[in-house]
């Protein structure tokens, strides 16, 4: 009887030391919708390449250069000496305004007056902040920005929709650099 009551007391230990089994997710995810909003994006972007390729098609007379991070851009005055582009920390003073593909502008010159950013240590758009690095002194780009290099799907809140390619024309005055 004994042994009967300590083989049962090893069963039992032996069950009871069972681990518990994981629960099964109530809903599993194809990820479908990850799937069509990439393929979305992907034609969003397409189209918007598009639309910048035939304005860079229709305006032979400017010198379009493609940067490395996506966007298009030609100099309305280039600096051919070797000076400085700004770095991080460096502050950047520089007046813009922002147009749509069509022309029309949103924001003019004037309304968001002489801008000075500190590089890459406060918000301004991504396609703005990659411009800039490319801008010496007294020069002045025009910028063809994709939406996903502008405000993307949010818009800024006040007058840029959501998706909406940009052009902005930018002049920097001057490079304060960080010691």
């Amino acid at each position: 009887m004994k042994i009967v009551y300590k083989v049962i007391i090893v069963l039992l230990l032996i069950v009871s030391c069972k681990t518990p089994e994981a629960r099964q997710p109530e809903q599993v995810q194809s990820g479908s919708f990850i799937k069509e909003s990439a393929e979305r994006n992907k034609k969003l972007n397409e189209r918007e390449r598009k639309r910048i390729e035939a304005i860079i098609a229709q305006n032979p007379e400017y010198d379009y250069k493609t940067s490395a991070t996506g966007f298009w851009y030609y100099y309305h005055t280039k600096v051919e000496k070797d000076t400085i582009t700004p770095q991080f920390g460096d502050i950047v003073n520089f007046d813009y305004n922002v147009k749509d593909l069509k022309g029309i502008t949103i924001y003019s010159e004037n309304e968001l007056g002489n801008q000075n950013y500190a590089m890459d240590q406060e918000e301004i758009f991504t396609g703005l902040r990659e411009g800039l690095k490319l801008l010496k002194p007294s020069e002045s780009a025009t910028f063809l920005f994709p939406s996903q290099k502008a405000y993307g799907y949010y818009g800024d809140n006040e007058k840029i929709g959501t998706n909406i390619p940009l052009m902005v024309k930018v002049t920097v005055n001057s490079i304060k650099q960080n010691q």
